[in-house]
């Protein structure tokens, strides 16, 4: 394996011009659960540029009806990127007040991680936000509703 740098500026450029769109290159899962990680996912693979292709519990997309649970769902995300030791980004749990621009913020409610957040700014030490199903480009971490944020610290990735 080989270590490959995250390009945190990648990330912004692609959320900012995203944020507020859909890139046809990919599915919109607005209507089907929401969107929040496959952006998240695509922001992602634009500072990292490689993908897991493990059968079930990689980290990749193809298609609609060929990618792993990772790139769409937010539990699985963050499952993903904290485990990771193979190809593709892994990361590491962080608290708020730590990450960086093009890290990542996963909302839970009592029962389940439910939504995924990409950091693309800060005003003072409040994390600035891009984010789809409800679209936003430089929001406040402090104006969503949630019981808990979990940070997710992205270090690098892996390539065979």
């Amino acid at each position: 394996m080989h270590f490959v740098e995250y390009n945190r500026e990648k990330i912004v450029e692609y959320a900012k011009k995203w944020a507020l769109r859909r890139n046809p290159e990919y599915y919109n899962f607005d209507g089907i659960g929401g969107d929040c990680t496959n952006f998240a996912s695509q922001c992602l693979y634009a500072g990292i540029r490689v993908m897991n292709f493990t059968k079930d519990i990689g980290w990749y997309y193809i298609s609609l009806n060929n990618r792993a649970a990772a790139w769409t769902s937010a539990e699985y995300f963050r499952k993903f990127m904290l485990s990771n030791r193979g190809e593709g980004p892994f990361a590491a749990s962080r608290e708020i007040h730590q990450l960086e621009i093009g890290d990542f913020i996963n909302l839970k409610n009592s029962t389940e991680i439910y939504h995924t957040l990409v950091v693309v700014g800060f005003d003072g030490n409040m994390p600035l936000i891009a984010a789809h199903t409800t679209d936003a480009y430089m929001r406040r971490l402090d104006s969503y509703h949630y019981e808990e944020a979990l940070g997710l610290h992205i270090i690098g990735g892996n390539i065979s």
